[in-house]
């Protein structure tokens, strides 16, 4: 009865933005897109549920396919989305979920295909403070204190596109991040605009 959303969500490393992602998914009908990367494998990691992992000439040979719907480069390695993973989802009236950075959100918002822009609603998830967010990237134990100190870098960058966004939640708690992007998708499955309703019968 309407059409499908494009829900695209960014945030820094460490801001909480796969977890309000991945909550939102089990709880609502979403399809949470599998993205492509060149980054390497982490442990208790799996190719295809995770993410797609492709070598560096794999990558590329998507570019020059044409498959992706948005492609960036991240700290050092290449992220994409895979059309295949997202129009034939749209246009079934599926929501669909995508975790990425400004630059490819940039990506999304100037896409020619009517499809993409009319189901694009972005959302930005906004770190409570630098402090929360470090204790937050040192908790997982995944990087050096040299790739800490770069993600931190990074996300002094990425936080100053947060008003290109329609929306934007100020990280709290799980629950309190998870119930305001909860109340984001809500309202736009009542758009009007995105209602296919039947006609109405003519007035006798």
């Amino acid at each position: 009865m309407r059409t499908g959303i494009l829900l695209v969500v960014s945030g820094p490393s460490g801001s909480g933005k796969t977890t309000v992602c991945r909550s939102a998914s089990a709880v609502t009908p979403l399809y949470y897109t599998v993205s492509c990367t060149t980054r390497a494998i982490r442990p208790g990691e799996v190719h295809g549920r995770d993410y797609f992992f492709l070598t560096d000439e794999e990558f590329q040979q998507r570019i020059q396919a044409g498959d992706f719907l948005e492609h960036a480069q991240v700290h050092g390695r290449c992220y994409g989305t895979l059309k295949s993973e997202v129009l034939p989802r749209l246009a079934a009236g599926e929501d669909v979920i995508m975790d990425l950075d400004p630059q490819g959100a940039a990506q999304l918002r100037a896409c020619e295909d009517a499809a993409i822009r009319h189901s694009l609603v972005d959302v930005y998830i906004m770190p409570g403070g630098m402090e929360e967010l470090r204790a937050r990237l040192a908790g997982r134990q995944s990087e050096s204190e040299a790739e800490l100190q770069l993600r931190l870098l990074n996300a002094l960058d990425e936080m100053r596109h947060w008003p290109e966004y329609a929306y934007t939640i100020v990280s709290r708690t799980k629950e309190e991040d998870l119930a305001g992007f909860l109340a984001v998708i809500t309202a736009e499955r009542h758009r009007s605009a995105r209602l296919l309703l039947p006609a109405l019968p003519r007035r006798p």
